[in-house]
């Protein structure tokens, strides 16, 4: 998993450090409209259903035909309310240019939903080494026609085309490495059961959004579509240290610890040993990224992006942070506490969206930064009460 997170890290930064220099920071505010609607309705209609896989003991086989229709279903829904919305989300944020943008990404959500479910059976038997294989691929295809076409078309519209050749690889290759391949068969109860254990996947995944995309949206709406660019680009930046060491450990433990949560001296010392393993990787990203903003800035953007430094120094504070909070989370999901993550994350949204708009009207973009970091600070002390409570 950390040669995975190395290698499609690898591919993102010179796709990133490449298409800085062919498109505007405007050109990225353009697509990152367009991902704040399609991560919306993704996750407003998330089912749970690779968690509820995850954690269910014993053969999942015979779940993968039911997933595996809701998944169209879903996919199919996505894709008609990001078409209907369009108009109006373009409006909405002052950006006549993003409707064209809108409307190609809704093919992505459509394409993904044929996804063969089996493959989370990479992750829940801990076999790695095919997950790294079809990750890698799908980030390989991505970045390569995304800078072919920013080459050729100098638009925003080529991350999209990347986006959509990436899905097609994802679902080709779900089919062809992984198995059982699902049938066209749906069972009530089954989808009954996911549902029903998911809805706090569900809530929690939606409450994440927020939290991650309030100040997006507040900064495109207050701003203008070059500001978004710019903070999001500092956002990828200063969370390197939360999604290159954080996501690997959690992806890694949340399958492991499933395993062994009937133990709780077991699971209790596994987790300690992630903690402050997460805290030892993450420190000095975050503090390279603290002190050496501006040169980071200019050897993976450019100079253009110099209004990016004061935020990424800002949200250095709130990558590390965000990770070992976000360390619980494994733990929570191997113990069935979905509830407990969506708890953590709504205070973290209630601080950030108290403070959000009179930041960011006082003080731009390093505002909505703080903000952010605001909220992920309010949320420290209910997840230290909740794994004092399913330790004690």
């Amino acid at each position: 998993m950390g040669a995975l997170r190395i290698s499609t890290r690898g591919i993102a930064l010179i796709k990133i450090a490449v298409l800085a220099r062919i498109l505007l920071p405007a050109q990225f505010g353009l697509f990152g409209i367009a991902m704040l609607v399609l991560a919306f309705l993704e996750i407003v209609t998330e089912t749970g259903v690779n968690i509820f896989l995850i954690q269910e003991e014993g053969d999942i086989d015979s779940y993968v035909s039911t997933a595996w229709i809701v998944s169209i279903i879903r996919g199919l829904i996505i894709s008609l309310f990001i078409i209907l919305l369009a108009p109006l989300i373009s409006y909405f944020f002052k950006s006549p240019d993003s409707l064209k943008i809108i409307l190609l990404i809704s093919l992505t959500p459509l394409i993904r939903g044929f996804i063969n479910p089996s493959v989370i059976k990479f992750q829940k038997e801990l076999h790695f080494k095919k997950e790294f294989i079809y990750r890698f691929l799908i980030f390989a295809v991505d970045g390569t026609f995304a800078i072919t076409f920013a080459f050729l078309t100098h638009a925003a519209v080529s991350l999209v085309y990347g986006l959509i050749a990436g899905a097609i690889i994802e679902v080709a290759a779900s089919h062809l490495i992984s198995r059982p391949r699902p049938r066209i068969r749906f069972e009530g109860e089954k989808l009954k059961l996911v549902i029903s254990r998911g809805k706090w996947v569900t809530a929690a995944g939606f409450f994440n959004y927020l939290f991650e995309n309030i100040d997006d949206g507040v900064v495109a709406r207050i701003m203008d579509t070059a500001s978004l660019g710019i903070y999001q680009m500092a956002y990828k930046i200063s969370s390197l240290p939360m999604t290159e060491v954080s996501d690997v450990i959690q992806k890694v433990t949340f399958p492991v610890y499933s395993k062994i949560s009937e133990d709780k001296p077991r699971l209790k010392k596994a987790f300690l040993r992630s903690f402050w393993g997460t805290f030892v990787l993450v420190l000095p990203l975050s503090v390279a990224l603290l002190l050496f903003p501006g040169p980071l800035v200019k050897i993976i953007l450019g100079e253009r992006w110099l209004g990016a430094v004061g935020v990424i120094k800002i949200l250095a504070f709130f990558g590390i942070i965000r990770a070992l909070t976000e360390t619980t989370y494994p733990l929570f999901l191997s113990l069935k506490k979905q509830k407990y993550i969506s708890l953590i994350t709504l205070i973290s949204i209630l601080g950030l969206v108290i403070t959000v708009i009179p930041m960011v009207k006082s003080y731009g973009i390093v505002g909505a930064g703080a903000s952010g970091l605001i909220g992920s600070v309010l949320a420290i002390p209910m997840t230290a009460y909740f794994l004092n409570k399913v330790f004690k």
